[in-house]
């Protein structure tokens, strides 16, 4: 015989699918022995699925709503109205009424009760649902509750529900209702607590929210409330709000507000003792669970009673440490590595482990992403200034965020010998970073220019042995053998010639900046000098897009079948194969071909090995081709490219005169030309060690997919691209022993879809607070917003707000507003007149190809994507740094 009613008593987390999240978790917690918690049952799922299952205009209703999409809200409405209706139209079979009020005789039925919705999607550590369902309270009768616990069943069809459901993907017929009936507790005060900070995130804050009466007022926002911080059992904070209004209980049923006396308005609503004896509460119930809890709570005759506790599902994961490294003991700060290589996107398992074997740095995984830990440097007294005064001129927001944490000095506590090293007489500033190569060092290697070449070809020749010596690996060989090569690729990548050709045309391009300010008042000369440099394999990419774009531009034929991207994106590959049946298609394919054997391992997020790349999705260029082709005239990528070479080679010829003009002229002008010549000719390298690594990255992949194709073949995983969710070393062990328990596959995908929604932070603690850091510009007009200046010029345009490459539709002149470009936008950058992203710094991505490009831009520019709305007119100030919508 079914059972429709559980007392909390009889409850725990592995009824979740009976009694719903909030039902599970009021089991749980009236185990915990030091909390109380109101008495109580669950009516059942099994309830719910008795009532809707078999009723034809649901199911009709229930269809239409599954067809629909979160955007459309007014058909969303109507449909859920329907549903609702329906549901609260259906009589509870008797079984079920008699089960329920036999429960209620043994509590007492003439006492109060919330009738609180528990859905089985609600409460769960990766999504709360919070607020999604309806809550009743102070309900007495047995009439009265069967009709609150109807309307409770009808809630989960609320539009935020549906919605909210939509947006996570749940789907509505899987998601079932339990209703939980707990004892009414009529409360002095009540309130929320959070065992972690939910602005910051910060473990070791307990905070909480107090107001008189019912607490759901104060969760409905319709009375102020009292705020306090606990941390480590001392109160760190209070803020006491002039509380005007409560919400408390009828003694006959429902609610009513009330004003407070003006004399009891400013009061604490709890004592000092009380509010740490909570705090104690929370971390109990934390403990239980294993997570930060979002605790909802009420006080009452001096005894705290606990209503629900639910995880707090919005805090970014603290970065994973192991147990055995001494070195990761005592407070932790961690710098975001996206936020440095512009791909803040979550990554998936096996390509985190790529970069994890790529790197020197010591890492750090968290919320699917990559984190260094810098607390070395930041005790360090020396170590802090060269981070601090680095890290400043790349991203100010990250220099601000390491200054507030050394300033508060609660977090990093400085080495014993900081005050000795300050006594010694020792400049605390930073010395200049060293120039890693001196001139003559490239004379004697005969010259700049052909130490880059010679760069460039050891790498390609490098490429090439890989792509010849790894066809024939196979099985364990393969990953032995891809494990090796990796060491290769870390020689290449940070190779000290490399590095030092890098460093030297970052130090030119800042010697000219400084010292045309300083002899001439010329702001970012270095960036007009910067323009159409040689060897910038990035650059070039996206000019030789629009040599592609010459060569269909004739066909008419291709160039319609083109323009029906949409249709095509969805076939892959197979769109080029079906080029060859039209005029000019077999120009087309082999400029596409040609594109894809130089470019074709590159893709939005190319540092993610996992990442489809172009030559796997080539319908992914359409757009940009199609854009390129409308947009600009026959041979537009060569006269970019010169037009740029002659505003820089006028630049350079301009400056030159102007110092002649000067006192010692001919000496500055001397060592000014040096400089220059070594930002022409080393500056476009920089982005070339990317370009070596992610084509050994390709290569690697194409060998594992072959591998991959194997284990499907040999029914270990059901689809190549299952390997993507393991690690290096596990896919290793699968490869090796042909096994996989494929329920990981499944929570590591789980995990994927959770981490893709948070927002990455900065700066980081091992508390897990994050640091924010904020601009100090004084300097800029009102209501504007303030980025870092890193490509000169003021541009005005049509913003377009961009969160997809593939989302792109770019006209000739308008402002390309995104999160943030790696490598792979290269291509829309040839048709933009200004950049701003979110993310980035002086010598990230966008930043060095807007300078080649001559494009103003201003990057790291929080919540510029929210900010500023699609289609805005807005003037861009990539000199100063910030960006005004007109």
């Amino acid at each position: 015989m079914n059972r429709y009613v559980f007392d909390f008593q009889e409850i725990d987390r592995s009824k979740l699918m009976v009694v719903g999240g909030k039902g599970a978790n009021l089991g749980e917690l009236s185990k915990i022995r030091e909390i109380q918690v109101p008495e109580g049952f669950c009516v059942t799922t099994e309830a719910y699925q008795k009532i809707t299952e078999n009723n034809p205009e649901l199911n009709s209703l229930l269809d239409a709503l599954s067809h629909l999409k979160a955007e459309e809200r007014s058909a969303i409405g109507e449909t859920s109205a329907k549903i609702r209706d329906a549901i609260d139209g259906i009589p509870i079979p008797d079984d079920i009424a008699k089960e329920i009020a036999d429960y209620l005789r043994k509590y007492g039925e003439k006492d109060a009760y919330a009738v609180r919705s528990s859905a089985t999607a609600e409460d769960l550590p990766t999504a709360s649902f919070a607020g999604q369902q309806d809550t009743y309270l102070n309900i007495t009768g047995i009439n009265a509750i069967l009709k609150h616990i109807s309307k409770c069943w009808a809630s989960l069809f609320t539009d935020r529900a549906v919605i909210y459901r939509l947006q996570n993907q749940f789907d509505h017929r899987k998601i079932h209702l339990s209703v939980a009936i707990q004892k009414m507790i009529l409360p002095e005060v009540a309130g929320i607590m959070f065992t972690a900070d939910p602005v910051n995130g910060n473990r070791k804050v307990v905070s909480i929210d107090a107001s008189f009466g019912l607490g759901e007022a104060l969760v409905s926002g319709l009375v102020n409330s009292d705020h306090y911080k606990v941390r480590e059992g001392k109160i760190v904070d209070k803020k006491i709000s002039t509380k005007k209004l409560a919400i408390y209980a009828l003694s006959d049923g429902g609610t009513k507000e009330q004003e407070i006396e003006p004399d009891q308005q400013g009061r604490q609503a709890l004592t000092d003792e009380q509010i740490l004896e909570l705090a104690r509460i929370g971390r109990t119930i934390e403990t239980h669970f294993g997570s930060p809890q979002d605790i909802e709570w009420c006080l009452a005759d001096d005894t705290f009673y606990i209503v629900q506790s639910r995880p707090i599902t919005t805090l970014y994961p603290i970065p994973e440490v192991s147990d055995e490294d001494p070195t990761d003991r005592g407070p932790r700060v961690y710098l975001s590595v996206g936020h440095q290589q512009m791909m803040t996107d979550a990554m998936k398992p096996l390509g985190l482990a790529f970069w994890l074997l790529s790197t020197p740095a010591s890492m750090r995984v968290a919320g699917g992403r990559l984190f260094v830990d810098v607390t070395p440097m930041l005790i360090s007294p020396a170590g802090r200034v060269t981070i601090i005064d680095t890290l400043g001129k790349f991203d100010p927001l990250i220099k601000d965020a390491l200054t507030t944490i050394i300033d508060r000095g609660d977090v990093i506590k400085s080495l014993p010998d900081d005050e000795q090293e300050a006594g010694s007489g020792k400049s605390d500033k930073a010395e200049s970073p060293p120039n890693y190569l001196a001139l003559n060092d490239y004379d004697s290697l005969g010259g700049a220019a052909a130490v880059v070449s010679d760069l460039i070809k050891t790498n390609q020749t490098s490429i090439e042995a890989l792509k010849e010596n790894i066809r024939m690996k196979s099985g364990s060989d393969l990953l032995d053998f891809i494990l090796e090569d990796i060491q290769q690729l870390k020689k290449t990548v940070h190779a000290p010639l490399s590095f030092g050709v890098i460093m030297t045309g970052m130090n030119a391009a800042s010697w000219v900046n400084e010292k045309m300010n300083e002899w001439l008042g010329e702001k970012n000369a270095a960036d007009t000098l910067s323009q159409s440099v040689p060897n910038n394999v990035t650059s070039e990419m996206g000019l030789a897009l629009l040599d592609v774009a010459d060569v269909i531009r004739p066909y008419p034929e291709v160039v319609e079948y083109l323009q029906r991207h949409t249709e095509l994106s969805s076939k892959g590959h197979h769109f080029l194969d079906e080029l060859a049946k039209f005029d000019g298609g077999r120009e087309t394919r082999d400029a596409v071909d040609d594109y894809l054997d130089k470019y074709g391992m590159r893709c939005p997020g190319e540092i993610d090995i996992t990442k489809t790349r172009w030559s796997e999705k080539p319908a992914a260029l359409i757009p940009i081709i199609v854009s390129n082709i409308k947009n600009f005239e026959h041979h537009a990528g060569k006269r970019k490219f010169e037009q740029g070479r002659q505003e820089a080679l006028k630049k350079e010829k301009e400056l030159l005169e102007r110092l002649k003009q000067l006192p010692d002229g001919e000496q500055k002008a001397s060592e000014t030309k040096r400089m220059i010549d070594l930002i022409r000719n080393l500056s476009g390298y920089r982005e070339y060690p990317k370009y070596g690594m992610i084509s050994r990255y390709f290569v690697y992949k194409q060998a594992l997919l072959k591998e991959a194709e194997q284990l499907v073949h040999a029914n270990v995983i059901p689809e190549k691209e299952a390997i993507y969710y393991l690690t290096f070393e596990e896919l290793r062990e699968v490869v090796r022993t042909k096994t996989l328990d494929y329920q990981l596959i499944n929570q590591r995908k789980g995990e994927y879809k959770i981490y893709e929604k948070l927002t990455p932070p900065r700066v980081m603690t091992s508390d897990g607070e994050i640091i924010t850091g904020a601009y100090k510009r004084e300097n800029i007009p009102n209501e504007a917003i303030a980025g870092l200046a890193v490509s000169s010029g003021i541009i005005e345009g049509r913003a377009r707000v961009i969160l997809s490459m593939e989302d792109a539709d770019i006209a000739d002149g308008d402002i390309l507003v995104t999160t943030f470009t790696d490598p792979s936008w290269t291509p829309l950058f040839v048709s933009i007149a200004g950049l701003v992203t979110e993310v980035g710094g002086l010598m990230t991505h966008g930043a060095v190809i807007a300078r080649e490009y001559g494009l103003p831009a201003v990057v790291g520019v929080e919540n510029a994507t929210r900010l500023i709305r699609d289609g805005q007119r807005i003037r861009v100030n990539g000199t100063d740094g910030y960006i005004e919508i007109l």
